[in-house]
């Protein structure tokens, strides 16, 4: 007779290789802490990961292995004093059909198009629809990585957006329209920048009412607080609370209806989510930014009836699906839209008796219906008998998932159910009974019969980072001298070497910028280049110029929120004439430039020009030197920039001045597909405390900063200026 198989305690004895016990005692009481559940059938007592495993027999223990689950459930209700009041909550219960949900940077092409000004909300949805059957939800994320750049907090970076607040509803409003609810972002370490004058869930509240928000998902909370929820009821607003860190405190499962998952174990045995099953009700969507890979993580979420965060825009790094992941998540999205009322069973039950080794079932049962899903966790096709399920007399059969009726053999009052399983795939069996409501059945299954046609197999799991193209600074007239107020940088041979600092994203390919050299973007740059000679303005472009510049041209941006936020009755403040212009976009520093008859400097020149040919780290030398640049400013609040001449002591070996730590210089232009960014070289005097999160600075010459653009009126900043270059003879 074969015995389930132990785990034995790694920490406190030695391998035991005789019988296991007959019954396994889970305990779950001591070992739930976390977001998963342990998993049945565990293998044999051998302290290696990967010996074993072929032993593992889930059916053997799963039984005992639910018994005892249940149990667990039962008793930590109790010690939550657990009220279910929100999840019968009508305003509230589109959050268990929130399958799809998606994380959205506002600087993605495909939803803001700044040439013609307008949101593309459409745009975004389709694209997505056809790669992999659209969204439920999406998170429309505004805020990092770029905050900190100013002293702008979260909620005045809502109101930078296009439009403002009426803007973002409008934006709202067309995603609503499409059937996509909409989330806002929480920041609980956004306390350096300008105080907001209020308290964190008050202030987004009241944003959230004015643009009609369904949602707010919490950055880095395990749990979003009760105030935020609380403070969006009292304005009339009830939001669906979405924890980034999932929840610490099990009692915050009353109000946290939904949250994201993240890292689930990729073993053998599929784990079962923890909230899931205390709450079958709560919606999970599982998250992992970085997976190039993502079959784990849908098999993870068919497994458990849950949802996913589809994120692929990831701070202006692109991860798109694979063409088969994409498939698939389109087909699970497909199951789990048209059972949305299964999916959400009180009575859901992982890890059916399975009849293949490595296929694993789950039963989410209602009234005259179940559906079972299944995963193949196997590298090879497991095609053949899956499952035996209790034949109901009357009773029909469907493969969901290939979108044909069934005919099992009933064998000792038993349904044997055939199914295909691809190597790592997925499949669902539905059983009606006689008389269950068959609405819309009919053209589902026409659907996923025609998606069946190509198996997922059939297409490309290989993954690939998205390509950059530099944006062309068109050439200046070719000159001579170098014009007033500019020197003449010498051609000669330079080794250009630098470093984003960008705080996520590794060295992945895909991170920071694409070079014209090279064949993907990535983090660290080195090239050997042969530069001619070129003109570059001793110091950053100053107000005074910039108003000689207004008025000589009567240059005004069409979008112009933001422009020249710090002068006062369109003119430089008093002793502001010489200070660094700031509060421009790229926009606006390149017509500058033009009507000047210059143009920006390529990145490489301008860290030619602040390094000379040596490699030294900042344009005095290598020793940092706190008195050659401006006083660092730690505070919530701007302060003014130095007057551009005020540190000649920190000027570079050509001598030009105000390079570094004063505030960020415009350069190059990146683009891929998706994402359009900026170079910002030298770094500010800002410097905003109290968390890692503020965009970092790069005072170092060997480092730049990446800076997403969206539109002009978010881009302009009050830490950005800019100098010009001309071409040399």
């Amino acid at each position: 007779m074969t015995t389930p198989y132990q785990t034995p305690d790694y920490d406190n004895e030695t391998p035991d290789y005789g019988p296991a016990p007959i019954k396994t005692e889970y305990k779950f009481s001591h070992v739930t802490t976390g977001r998963y559940l342990p998993t049945p059938g565990k293998a044999p007592g051998w302290p290696f990961a990967d010996i074993g495993q072929w032993m593992i027999d889930a059916n053997a223990s799963s039984a005992d292995w639910l018994a005892e689950l249940k149990d667990w459930r039962r008793e930590h209700l109790v010690r939550i004093g657990y009220d279910d009041g929100n999840y019968r909550r009508p305003e509230l219960q589109w959050a268990q059909r929130n399958f799809v949900h998606a994380q959205m940077m506002v600087e993605d092409r495909y939803f803001y198009d700044p040439v013609k000004g307008e949101y593309t909300v459409d745009r975004y949805l389709d694209d997505l629809e056809a790669r992999f059957g659209g969204l439920d939800s999406v998170l429309i994320w505004y805020i990092y990585p770029n905050i900190g750049i100013d002293d702008r907090n979260q909620f005045d970076l809502a109101h930078s957006l296009p439009g403002g607040l009426d803007g973002l509803r409008g934006a709202v409003q067309a995603f609503q329209k499409r059937g996509v609810k909409v989330f806002l972002p929480a920041k609980p370490w956004d306390h350096g920048t300008r105080d907001p004058g209020t308290t964190h869930w008050d202030g987004l509240a009241e944003i959230v009412k004015a643009v009609g928000a369904d949602g707010i998902n919490g950055d880095t909370f395990n749990g979003v607080p009760r105030a935020f929820f609380d403070a969006c009821d009292k304005l009339g607003q009830p939001v669906v609370v979405q924890p980034e860190s999932t929840i610490s405190s099990e009692e915050q499962l009353i109000w946290n209806v939904q949250s994201w998952g993240k890292k689930a174990p990729d073993g053998p045995v599929p784990p079962v989510s923890k909230w899931k099953w205390l709450e079958p009700r709560h919606m999970v969507n599982y998250e992992n930014r970085w997976g190039r890979n993502r079959n784990h993580d849908l098999q993870y979420i068919f497994f458990n009836g849950i949802g996913y965060n589809a994120w692929e825009n990831i701070w202006g790094l692109y991860n798109r699906f694979t063409p088969r992941d994409g498939e698939a998540l389109r087909r699970i999205a497909a199951i789990e839209r048209q059972f949305a009322p299964l999916m959400v069973s009180l009575d859901w039950e992982p890890y059916q008796r399975s009849l293949q080794a490595g296929i694993f079932i789950s039963r989410f049962p209602g009234a005259g219906r179940a559906l079972w899903t299944l995963i193949n966790r196997n590298e090879y096709a497991v095609d053949g008998e899956q499952l035996a399920v209790p034949h109901v007399e009357g009773a029909r059969y469907f493969d969901a998932w290939n979108g044909v009726e069934l005919q099992p053999r009933v064998i000792d009052g038993d349904a044997i159910v055939e199914l295909p399983m691809e190597a790592r795939g997925f499949g669902a069996l539905l059983a009606l009974h006689a008389g269950a409501d068959e609405a819309g059945l009919s053209t589902f299954l026409q659907a996923m019969h025609d998606s069946a046609k190509t198996p997922l197999g059939g297409y490309s799991a290989a993954w690939k980072p998205v390509a950059q193209q530099q944006v062309a600074i068109a050439p200046t007239a070719a000159q001579a001298l170098a014009p007033e107020g500019m020197l003449r940088i010498p051609a000669g041979e330079f080794l250009f070497q630098v470093g984003g600092i960008e705080i996520e994203g590794f060295n992945w390919a895909g991170q920071d910028f694409q070079y014209p050299w090279e064949d993907c973007p990535r983090r660290h740059h080195r090239q050997r280049m042969t530069l001619k000679s070129f003109h570059i303005d001793r110091y950053p472009v100053t107000n005074a110029q910039f108003k000689r510049f207004i008025d000589a041209s009567g240059y005004w941006p069409k979008d112009d929120h933001n422009f020249l936020a710090d002068w006062k009755d369109g003119a430089p403040r008093a002793g502001w004439d010489n200070k660094p212009v700031t509060w421009v976009s790229l926009e606006d520093a390149r017509a500058y430039a033009q009507w000047a008859g210059k143009r920006l400097p390529h990145e490489w020149e301008w860290q030619y020009a602040a390094q000379g040919d040596d490699g030294r780290l900042y344009p005095w030398g290598d020793d940092w030197e706190s008195g050659f640049l401006p006083r660092a400013n730690r505070g919530r609040r701007l302060l003014p920039p130095d007057d551009v001449d005020a540190h000649p002591q920190g000027a570079s070996p050509f001598g030009v001045e105000d390079m570094v730590g004063n505030v960020w210089q415009w350069t190059d232009e990146y683009q891929d597909e998706h994402t359009r960014a900026a170079v910002l070289r030298g770094g500010s005097a800002y410097q905003p405390q109290t968390s890692h999160w503020y965009f970092p600075q790069a005072y170092r010459l060997d480092q730049h900063g990446k800076y997403l653009l969206m539109a002009p009126c978010k881009d302009r900043s009050g830490c950005i200026g800019f100098r010009c270059v001309a071409d040399a003879v």
